[in-house]
């Protein structure tokens, strides 16, 4: 009886010492805690720089839209006297839009959209606004759809003018495309609009 007792005890101890062993064995623990905060980090990390680029890609656009406000002010871009020139004169506008835009995004700008019209009084272009209606921008006047759409029409000096510029900007990160992506393709609106009346050039 008394070896039965000898054996079992001595069998215990082992087990004991094993799991003691294992409470204290921290070996692995960093590589388990790296692999349980590296996806929340990354994520985390990933949506910072997302949410900044986006911050730059509108302060580039709302400068652009200054830009390109103050050369029809002055007169330096004027209104087009032929169906010609209002296609040169929407290329420059594009073009100098873009040429900023392209250091950010990609090369040519997909999702540029630009609409330029003149008024007889600033309460008139205040009518005009634009809507997000199944993944699509649409123009609205006085709360009805605009069935001018995008337009490039500037007036002549002396005139009240509204440039508005759209682009429609891709969320790379997924968990925030559902809090940012209003339109289709997983892409959420940057706007920038500018109202003036041209000089007396």
């Amino acid at each position: 009886m008394g070896s039965v007792s000898n054996n079992s005890g001595a069998s215990g101890r082992p087990r004991a010492g094993l799991l003691s062993r294992f409470r204290r064995d921290a070996r692995g623990s960093v590589a388990i805690e790296f692999s349980m905060l590296i996806l929340p980090f990354a994520l985390l990390t990933f949506a910072i720089l997302e949410s900044c680029i986006s911050f730059a890609g509108k302060q580039v656009l709302a400068n652009a839209a200054d830009d390109v406000a103050r050369q029809f002010r002055t007169g330096q871009l004027r209104a087009p006297a032929t169906p010609q020139e209002k296609e040169e004169l929407k290329e420059e506008i594009v073009a100098q839009i873009c040429g900023r835009l392209e250091i950010i995004v990609t090369k040519g700008c997909p999702g540029l959209k630009i609409d330029l019209r003149h008024f007889d009084s600033f309460p008139e272009a205040a009518k005009l606004g634009f809507t997000i209606s199944s993944g699509e921008i649409s123009l609205t006047d006085n709360g009805k759809t605009d069935s001018k759409g995008f337009d490039i029409d500037p007036g002549p000096t002396m005139s009240k003018n509204m440039l508005r510029i759209f682009y429609e900007w891709p969320v790379i990160t997924d968990f925030m495309s559902k809090y940012m992506a209003k339109l289709n393709g997983g892409k959420t609106l940057h706007f920038a609009t500018m109202t003036w009346q041209n000089e007396p050039y």
